[in-house]
């Protein structure tokens, strides 16, 4: 029987299912899972309110289980996500994010099951305890995990600087089911009061400091002048709501503030442009979504950005660190040419169909599973 006819038992452990693009990726990976012989269950750390991620799941007929960890990391904590691992009793641990990697890893050691870690971020720890966090990080995958995946060229150059062992790190690029919804447009424009003339550029993500939405509002002052009609929509929610919101509001009907949307890829399809105006990223998510919906991205050329984004085919990147002036100057020529923005989203959608799709992504990760596996 070969590799891909075998099943196997593989248990995600991630931190929360709030409202990132990690969280979000899980339910794509599940749909996709069993036609490459994964059968997949979830777990997660610690509950972080509701963000739409766990029903996603269920819908693909997963159950998520809850560690519940004490607020504080300690051996209480390790004994509840051990239980976990033990009860579930998986073939394979594959944990993501730092926590989960930090808890994960080692539990699963304890059990004698060998994980795989996956890094989704690459920010530079900002004070001396995110340092100390990260210290401990890194030293839990080299001691626990088999592979550890990075999911951008970026980031596994940005791990490997902060002591990950190179003889374990592979680059897997994530993907999505990308089902584009064709029409959809007409209904959400009307739905969120976007007028059908109005130029839409749209922000999907998380919202939270570093996605650069701030930025975008810079950039909507000064646009405004040449692109009368131009709307920005922001999609997600986050820590940083209620600060955007008051921001926004010196600029009227002009910023519409959508909150979570669990339909992204019917959104996408009211929506002239993606910006991604971001001063950190690994692979984002939002920028897959937008090629599978066959829209222009306009991005700081930051993280894994540069991998997606193919500049004057599939968009525009602008120089890191991202300012309003040059996401306006960079975003004018998109908005400006509808022509232009047609045959990026075509050209968009064309990448997207041959690297980034959700089954392609199971296969690669497969494959690593089976290197693990083997080798354990």
């Amino acid at each position: 029987m070969s590799n891909v006819q075998r099943l196997i038992r593989v248990h995600v452990l991630i931190d929360t299912l709030g409202v990132g693009g990690a969280e979000v990726l899980l339910a794509d990976l599940a749909a996709v899972a069993p036609q490459v012989g994964v059968e997949l269950s979830v777990g997660y750390l610690k509950d972080a309110g509701a963000s739409g991620a766990a029903g996603r799941l269920r819908a693909a007929g997963i159950e998520p289980r809850c560690a519940a960890i004490p607020p504080r990391l300690g051996p209480e904590a390790f004994r509840r996500v051990r239980r976990q691992l033990a009860q579930v009793a998986p073939q394979l641990v594959h944990t993501q994010l730092g926590y989960a990697d930090l808890l994960g890893g080692p539990a699963a050691r304890s059990l004698g099951l060998p994980t795989v870690a996956t890094i989704h971020s690459h920010t530079a720890p900002p004070t001396l305890r995110d340092r100390l966090k990260e210290h401990m990080m890194v030293a839990a995958r080299r001691r626990s995990a088999t592979r550890v995946i990075a999911v951008s060229e970026s980031t596994r150059a940005a791990y490997l600087a902060a002591g990950g062992a190179p003889d374990r790190v592979v680059v897997v690029h994530n993907g999505i089911l990308g089902r584009a919804q064709p029409g959809a447009g007409v209904r959400i424009r009307a739905e969120l009061g976007l007028g059908p003339e109005d130029l839409v550029a749209a922000m999907v993500s998380s919202l939270r400091p570093g996605k650069g939405h701030d930025v975008a509002l810079h950039m909507m002052r000064s646009s405004l002048l040449r692109f009368p009609s131009l709307r920005l929509l922001v999609v997600g929610d986050g820590p940083q709501r209620v600060r955007l919101e008051e921001a926004a509001r010196a600029l009227g009907d002009r910023v519409v503030v959508a909150g979570y949307r669990a339909d992204i890829l019917a959104v996408l399809d009211a929506v002239d442009v993606l910006i991604q105006p971001s001063r950190a990223e690994a692979l984002p998510t939002a920028i897959l979504e937008a090629m599978a919906a066959s829209v222009a991205v306009v991005a700081t050329d930051v993280g894994g950005t540069g991998e997606l984004v193919e500049p004057g085919v599939t968009g525009t990147l602008i120089a890191a660190p991202p300012s309003g002036a040059a996401l306006a100057a960079g975003l004018a020529p998109v908005l400006g040419d509808d022509t232009l923005r047609r045959r990026m989203g075509r050209a968009g959608r064309e990448r997207f169909e041959r690297e980034f799709t959700a089954a392609g992504w199971a296969r690669r990760l497969r494959a690593v599973y089976d290197t693990v596996l083997d080798a354990a």
